[in-house]
């Protein structure tokens, strides 16, 4: 299978997951303390990830200097981007039981949490197309990564959007179109990249990196300790063993 092919679809999957957690939440009324634990569990899978995936891989790959910028930079396009958003109704797009708007209440808040919902998803998308110049092949433990914190955000966010009243044409074909433009960024990620010197590929995997964790701390992880209180940290410090074991068997 051609690798360009091979980054679109494991990039679609892993945006596919959105769709398996919203799904889930239509149907059946999910316990909020279970979507924390995933919650808090899938943070700290992604904090490993990019930490041993993604900054350590781009420093080797690219120097210390790149690494350094992307990482400053992706941090700052994600709060930037988040501050706009929220003032446009999306900053409750994670919550399952917070206050999400509904458009009656905040008009433009569909799409603003539509967008931010894109804007959480794009980076993690990018370093798995990224990843397959580095190894030949998708790493296994951002993979991973990418599907268990997709499950509990399409989960939490579907919650909270069918409490504020948004229709199932709203909901899944928001989830949907984002898993579609996973698969797209992760096509883009390889083939953009392909040719360009490690140095570059360095300092836009560090971009995905600092906009992954800052999105982590802004959105992830304090939705997770909503409901999970004190067990988050100890969920969180399993999620990063977990892909931690999972970067050294399988590498």
């Amino acid at each position: 299978m051609p690798m360009w092919l091979q980054a679109l679809l494991w990039g679609t999957l892993a945006g596919g997951a959105l769709v398996l957690g919203a799904g889930i939440a239509w149907v059946w009324k999910v316990p909020p303390k279970f979507v924390s634990t995933v919650m808090a569990f899938g943070a700290g899978v992604l904090i490993s990830a990019l930490a041993f995936e993604l900054v350590d891989e781009a420093v080797e790959g690219g120097g210390l200097v790149p690494t350094v910028l992307g990482f400053l930079l992706g941090a700052v396009i994600f709060v930037g981007s988040n501050v706009l958003l929220a003032r446009a109704g999306a900053k409750h797009r994670k919550r399952s039981s917070g206050p999400q708007p509904s458009e009656k209440e905040s008009p433009g808040s569909g799409t603003a949490i539509a967008v931010g919902a894109l804007i959480d998803g794009i980076p993690e998308s990018v370093v798995l197309g990224v990843g397959l110049l580095a190894g030949g092949g998708v790493s296994p433990a951002m993979l991973a990564a990418v599907f268990i914190s997709n499950v509990p955000e399409g989960l939490s966010s579907t919650a909270g959007m069918k409490k504020a009243g948004r229709s199932p044409a709203y909901v899944f074909g928001t989830w949907t179109g984002i898993a579609v433009f996973s698969g797209l960024a992760a096509l883009i990620g390889y083939t953009a990249l392909e040719n360009a010197p490690g140095s570059v590929i360095a300092f836009i995997t560090a971009i995905a990196a600092g906009g992954i964790l800052a999105m982590l701390a802004d959105t992830m992880i304090p939705e997770a300790f909503e409901e999970h209180h004190n067990l988050t940290g100890l969920t969180a410090a399993v999620g990063f063993l977990s892909a931690f074991t999972i970067h050294h068997v399988g590498g």
